[in-house]
């Protein structure tokens, strides 16, 4: 294959991360050992993900361990979301309610209609990108809904009073929630081709697929990953919406992160 790494390869690349860590060094961030814990750690994790990817899609395997993995990783990914923001009340179950929302809608698409085969050495890459790439949006509007809703609890206060229901009490901050978690990856996509080349698409090119094809299919994955942040983001936000009012139309109590610790 063309591009391969040889094992020299990777050895001569940790220079990089000798780099970084000079530069820490340098200019006394006293972040050095964070910067080589973070390479060693991200190393060992990818040759072991990748020791494990190559039995679960090697040709011939069950699908089903396919959809295994998958799981596995919505699974882990609720719970990424839980640590990151434990502000946020149930926030694990919503999460993975939404990526799993998101990858029936965009999965269902690309293998449903045939755009992509569906087999291991697809459904795992894919699922993985759309998942990964949602994480940080899923957690940026949950944090920002508690926050809008904590910080401008007077005037949802005031609209409950004036009759309005909690789901419309609440419309005007979830919806700038859902702008500020979705911005960021218009923006990516807008500037993807021009700016900056995708992981992807990069990956195919060294791996010598012809660029045209390269393009074809980091397309693919920039649509997928759009509807997937949108997706995972609206679920989250309307979930949030409904658990932090009461039945009777009244806001819930949301401590600061501190005050939740």
């Amino acid at each position: 294959m063309e591009g391969e790494v040889s094992v020299a390869g990777l050895a001569t690349s940790l220079a990089l991360v000798g780099v970084a860590a000079a530069i820490s060094l340098w200019q006394r961030l006293g972040l050095e050992r964070q910067v080589v814990w973070a390479a060693t750690r991200a190393l060992v994790q990818l040759l072991l993900v990748g020791a494990a990817l190559a039995l679960v899609i090697e040709p011939g395997r069950n699908l089903l361990w396919s959809w295994l993995w998958v799981a596995a990783m919505v699974a882990y990914a609720g719970d990424v979301a839980r640590r990151r923001a434990p502000e946020v009340p149930g926030i694990m179950w919503l999460a993975i309610a939404a990526f799993a929302a998101a990858a029936v809608i965009t999965l269902g698409v690309l293998f449903g209609f045939g755009v992509l085969p569906l087999e291991g050495r697809t459904l795992v890459p894919i699922a993985g990108m759309m998942v990964g790439n949602s994480m940080t949006a899923t957690v940026l509007v949950a944090r920002r809904v508690v926050d809008e809703l904590r910080d401008k609890r007077d005037e949802v206060e005031a609209r409950l009073a004036l009759g309005q229901p909690a789901r419309e009490a609440a419309t005007p901050y979830a919806r700038s929630a859902l702008r500020s978690a979705l911005t960021p990856q218009i923006e990516i996509t807008k500037a993807t081709g021009l700016v900056f080349l995708p992981g992807a698409m990069t990956g195919l090119i060294l791996a010598g697929v012809p660029p045209t094809q390269a393009v074809l299919v980091q397309a693919v994955v920039m649509f997928l990953i759009l509807g997937a942040v949108a997706t995972t983001t609206v679920v989250v936000t309307l979930g949030l919406v409904r658990r932090l009012f009461t039945p009777d139309h009244r806001l819930c109590w949301l401590p600061r992160p501190a005050d939740a610790k």
